[in-house]
């Protein structure tokens, strides 16, 4: 599963990890994603999305019918 939130496009942040004695190695931050089902009562079905837990935060609050519409929108196939 890839580490991109389909919703808010999160990605994994890269960097640096360092040590006690200085020594850096690369390391990277991913995100919290979550596989989620939501129901379209539009549609009459279900659909599961990869979403960041910020994600998860919008669809609460904006509802899923009219994310699945920006979503679409954006050319994204659901």
């Amino acid at each position: 599963m890839s580490a991109i939130c389909q919703v808010t496009g999160r990605k994994p942040g890269f960097g640096k990890s360092v040590s006690h004695s200085h020594k850096r190695t690369n390391r990277r931050w991913d995100p919290n994603i979550q596989r989620k089902t939501y129901y379209l009562p539009s549609e009459d079905r279900r659909i599961t999305l990869t979403v960041s837990t910020k994600g998860i935060k919008t669809i609460d609050r904006d509802g899923i019918e009219a994310v699945v519409a920006r979503l679409r929108a954006r050319g994204q196939k659901i």
